[in-house]
């Protein structure tokens, strides 16, 4: 027995040796972390690890730079190509209205018979924004116009029963498209009666988008009065209309520079803004006729 004690004895001291620890499967990588409890990396240190990894890295660096020269050509190229079509500069000066101008402009447009100077102001043959002049036509009011006119249309057509989306987006397309055929028409008048002077595409553009104005009168008081007032109303509008066209388009295409020319050409201008005026009351009943009922 005490043999077997012994050898038990002996055995235990041996055990109680610390056993050499077996190779490890894998590498420890934890080195370059900062130590934790529990063995885990700190919270960042891998992002921080790649980031600078990142940042150190030539090839990265020059994809990052190479990206960043493709992308600033393409904006220069989208730059470049839009200003070959559409002057930026030209169209901010249509939008520089503020709130006076608004109000003013379209009391002019409503009643225009009182105003007595029709001629754009200059400065330093620059002519003034349409915040500093109330003759320089703007494209603010045309577009809000219009925009209105087709959920003004929308509001119509509700009522009537008849509202569709297709229904509306026909009546948007009918107006913005005889609006740009209306514009071609006058380049191509302007062309051939060889008139001199300062119109451009927006300008006409401008003019010709100002009976959206008579035309939202129109339907408005065709709602709330029935046919009697939208024919009340599309009389006053269309004459008013008429006479701000005339004056406005005579102004600028028979301008000083005009005026000496030969008696004939002088006939075709004139022919050539009281077609433009004539045009607008056909115009806003065509538009607007079939939403009042």
């Amino acid at each position: 027995m005490a043999y077997h004690s012994g050898y038990g004895a002996h055995g235990s001291k041996h055990r109680a040796r610390a056993a050499p620890d077996p190779p490890p499967l894998f590498d420890d990588t934890s080195g370059g972390y900062s130590s934790q409890p529990g063995g885990y990396p700190a919270p960042g240190a891998d992002v921080a690890f790649n980031v600078n990894h990142l940042i150190g890295d030539p090839v990265a660096n020059m994809a990052m730079a190479y990206g960043g020269s493709i992308a600033s050509h393409g904006k220069d190229m989208v730059h470049k190509e839009l200003h070959r079509f559409v002057s930026v500069n030209k169209l901010k000066y249509f939008f520089a209205v503020d709130t006076a101008y608004v109000a003013k402009k379209l009391g002019l447009l409503v009643f225009p018979y009182t105003h007595q100077n029709w001629e754009v102001q200059y400065s330093r043959d620059v002519p003034l924004p349409p915040r500093q002049d109330l003759n320089a036509p703007d494209l603010y009011i045309p577009t809000m116009a219009f925009i209105t006119y087709v959920l003004l249309a929308g509001m119509a057509l509700g009522i009537q029963k008849r509202f569709s989306p297709e229904v509306l987006g026909l009546c948007a397309s009918t107006a913005l498209v005889w609006v740009v055929m209306e514009v071609l028409a006058l380049l191509l008048g302007i062309y051939l009666a060889t008139v001199r002077s300062d119109l451009s595409t927006f300008h006409l553009l401008a003019y010709s988008g100002y009976k959206y104005v008579g035309m939202i009168l129109s339907i408005l008081t065709g709602l709330l009065f029935g046919s009697d007032g939208y024919y009340v109303a599309l009389a006053w509008t269309s004459s008013a209309l008429m006479y701000f066209i005339v004056r406005s388009l005579r102004t600028a295409a028979l301008g000083p520079d005009s005026m000496g020319g030969p008696a004939p050409r002088q006939r075709l201008q004139l022919y050539l803004t009281l077609g433009a005026a004539a045009f607008q009351p056909l115009m806003i009943y065509w538009l607007t006729f079939h939403l009042v009922r």
